[in-house]
């Protein structure tokens, strides 16, 4: 465990330092680095210290932080982790403009180039743009087979998953530290022995004042779930009745030594205020919570809910009912519409009743903007024998707006693969640089990008830090490319030789 130590009445005054201490009962001996050893009592001031080290994994979009753009909407060159590409990037930048501005709906993007161009980075770019209040959806073409829930129902669902909804809500809340929590008993009135409580009396008390509150018998049952005592911090909802703790007032932060409390401040202004709540949930989320059937709370109906399969479909009425709900809403200025971002990779391996699908379901007013991906040219579109650019019915491709990824120059290699070496902490010399982006030129960007950690392990068992050309060299001769690969197989019949 790492801890930081405070100590008093030291002869240098006190001193501040983070060391990995072992604690035992009674003592917490200390090895410090100037090599002296210490006995402090366990009254010492013991305070937790946050590792600072990365615990997310590195994966392959990690270094895209946007879409690298001026607030013109201009291109740089290199920026937010992408490189080149200026066209598409600054395409790109239009839509989030248009999506940010909730005047564009059921609008399609297509994104159209060559395997490893850029295609998923630059979605990835805009959802960046957006931020984390916007949804964005990411779903491949191939999802939408599943053996219990039909094609269109799958796209139907994350349609709604990529439209977001922000509700906002007045509450009235009593809010305060407990400094009297007193229940009055009565006799029970169904007769007997026992007593009932009639109402239990609250004392709230905040920075600028106090009061007492006479509450219902029901509120005192959430103040025994919640485990409320005198000195915890709570909020009442007036209209609801419903108690949330919060956690222990900060006056109490010195009672113990060593505990598992959440010690939170002594809440500001009046005991009774007025506070707006703003919650953001997607119209997926209201279709789920709704869909859940209400079963009896007998043993024929918990039996039958165990006994359903987890995925049920969602009925277009019902569909139907929560868009009117939410219309109200919107109209009432309770709730607001965040239409966000619909990403659908592989677009090809949609078929042709996808494609009908989704005509319609642009259209509607609740539709969020899809944004597609493909790298087919001409081909079948699945499920017919009709040929068609990027397998999309041309009916469909003139509701899009394509942007071409045009296929990376070595030199733009090269800066992606100084990029992804900085973000996975391997350091590369020149040379080595310059080496994978020739592999990249000649094979492709992605067998390039895998080669970076490998090359790395080759140059740690040489005892260097930095990986150098000949170590991909080395790496280039140990592993086929899926090029080289095709090549070896084109003379084989059937079995490799």
């Amino acid at each position: 465990m790492k801890v930081r130590l405070g100590s008093r009445g030291t002869t240098n005054g006190s001193f501040d330092i983070s060391i990995y201490a072992v604690c035992t009962r009674q003592t917490i001996l200390l090895d410090i680095v100037h090599r002296n050893i210490f006995i402090l009592t366990a009254g010492a001031l013991i305070e937790e210290v946050e590792s600072t080290t990365k615990t997310a994994r590195i994966a392959v979009h990690t270094h895209i932080k946007g879409l690298g753009l001026t607030p013109e909407g201009v291109a740089l060159p290199i920026a937010s982790g992408l490189v080149g590409q200026e066209k598409a990037r600054e395409a790109c930048g239009v839509v989030v403009d248009l999506i940010k501005s909730k005047k564009m709906a059921g609008r399609a993007l297509l994104l159209a180039g060559a395997p490893g161009t850029g295609k998923t980075a630059l979605a990835l770019g805009i959802s960046q743009e957006l931020g984390g209040k916007v949804p964005f959806c990411p779903m491949v073409g191939s999802e939408v087979y599943s053996s219990e829930v039909k094609k269109t129902e799958v796209l139907m669902e994350n349609f709604r998953r990529a439209i977001g909804l922000r509700i906002k809500e007045n509450k009235e809340v009593y809010e305060g530290e407990v400094t009297e929590l007193t229940p009055e008993e009565t006799e029970n009135p169904l007769g007997g022995y026992g007593r009932t409580v009639s109402h239990v009396l609250v004392g709230l008390k905040t920075t600028k004042g106090g009061k007492q509150l006479r509450l219902d018998p029901s509120i005192y049952e959430g103040l025994q779930k919640e485990g409320v005592t005198v000195g915890d911090v709570i909020y009442i909802e007036a209209n609801s009745g419903a108690v949330k703790r919060v956690g222990r007032s900060d006056a109490y932060s010195t009672e113990f030594d060593l505990e598992a409390e959440e010690y939170v401040p002594i809440p500001k202004g009046d005991v009774h205020k007025k506070k707006e709540i703003v919650q953001d949930v997607t119209l997926h989320d209201l279709d789920a919570s709704n869909a859940k059937p209400q079963g009896g709370g007998d043993v024929m109906s918990m039996m039958a809910a165990m006994g359903k399969n987890k995925k049920t479909e969602i009925t277009e009425k019902l569909r139907t009912e929560i868009n009117k709900v939410v219309n109200r809403y919107i109209d009432q200025g309770v709730a607001e519409l965040v239409p966000g971002v619909l990403f659908v990779d592989e677009v090809h391996m949609l078929d042709i009743e996808c494609f009908t699908f989704l005509n319609r379901a642009l259209e509607s007013s609740l539709s969020p903007i899809v944004v597609f991906a493909t790298n087919r040219g001409v081909c079948n579109i699945r499920g017919t024998d009709v040929l068609a650019p990027h397998g999309v019915p041309v009916d469909l491709l003139d509701r899009m707006l394509i942007v071409r990824t045009m296929p990376y120059s070595v030199e733009e290699m090269v800066q992606i693969m100084s990029i992804r070496a900085a973000v996975e902490g391997i350091t590369v010399s020149e040379g080595g640089l310059t080496a994978l982006g020739s592999i990249g030129a000649r094979t492709s960007l992605r067998y390039a990008v895998q080669m970076l950690t490998p090359s790395s392990i080759i140059a740690k068992t040489t005892g260097r830090d930095e990986v150098a050309e000949e170590d991909v060299g080395e790496i280039d001769e140990l592993f086929f490319d899926s090029k080289a690969s095709a090549r070896l197989l084109k003379d084989a019949e059937g079995y490799l030789k």
